[in-house]
């Protein structure tokens, strides 16, 4: 039978998905666009910014929650704007307790405010608490292959390394090393950070990424819900593509698309 993207199912910590794209909730105009857009994206799991986005922590702000129901959305809680371990852990914490027992969580421990690259060694002693205190965590994370199996010998439930820097829209700068992390890691991988536009979607699924993270990519575009409908198109396209398996990219020897064999050869 052919496999397409309805019986692919995308595990996620013993849970399946139909969509492999995860998005966030951030940089919108107001929470109803940010709701048009998630609906266009076909995520079921969306990041929340806890130390920026009101769960229920601030009573009389709007809810993120009233727009995004947990009934219908898995929430993924992140850490974003976090510099230290303890900050990231705390953070998370407060997470759990606002979404009632709550354990899928993103990690994310920053080294630099001006371009966001991830502080590795408070990432992987953050990751060690979180998973030890019985968090699922999928975790932000260099393009570097050992430090990647470092983090899923720790136990992070999936490893999420950046394309590019956050909110740069370059793509996938080096898709050898995020091939490398692939080939190796027995959990989910998906690229997380620095996607552009449709194309750097489908490029991170063509390599084999289990999925993709991001948010300025579709909150950023001069149409938000449109380029969300497009990343939707573009994570099934490649990740179809990865499935069938591209022909051979061939330097040399050149293969006529059509047949040669049989040829009625005109006389002159």
């Amino acid at each position: 039978m052919t496999q397409t993207v309805n019986n692919d199912p995308f595990i996620l910590a013993g849970t399946s998905y139909q969509s492999r794209l995860l998005v966030g909730t951030g940089k919108y105009k107001d929470f109803d666009e940010t709701r048009l857009a998630i609906e266009a994206s076909g995520a079921e799991i969306v990041t929340v910014a806890i130390r920026r986005t009101n769960i229920g922590q601030n009573a009389n702000e709007p809810n993120l929650l009233d727009y995004l129901p947990p009934s219908k959305y898995t929430l993924l809680p992140n850490t974003a704007g976090c510099y230290t371990a303890d900050d990231a852990v705390r953070t998370l914490r407060l997470a759990r307790e606002l979404l009632d027992g709550h354990k899928l969580v993103k990690l994310e421990v920053l080294g630099d405010s001006g371009n966001l690259f991830p502080n590795m060694p408070e990432t992987l002693k953050a990751a060690k608490t979180l998973v030890d205190e019985g968090f699922d965590v999928m975790v932000y994370c260099a393009d570097d292959p050992i430090q990647a199996r470092m983090l899923e010998d720790i136990g992070c439930v999936a490893i999420m390394p950046l394309a590019s820097l956050i909110g740069s829209g370059m793509g996938i700068i080096n898709p050898w090393n995020l091939r490398l992390i692939i080939d190796q890691s027995k959990v989910p991988v998906l690229v997380d950070a620095g996607v552009g536009t449709a194309s750097d979607a489908a490029i991170a699924m063509e390599l084999g990424c289990d999925g993709v993270l991001m948010n300025t990519a579709i909150a950023g575009a001069r149409q938000p819900v449109m380029m969300a409908s497009a990343m939707n198109l573009a994570v099934q396209a490649g990740r179809q593509a990865y499935l069938a398996g591209r022909v051979p990219r061939k330097y040399y020897d050149a293969d006529p698309s059509s047949p040669t064999e049989g040829l009625i050869h005109s006389r002159t």
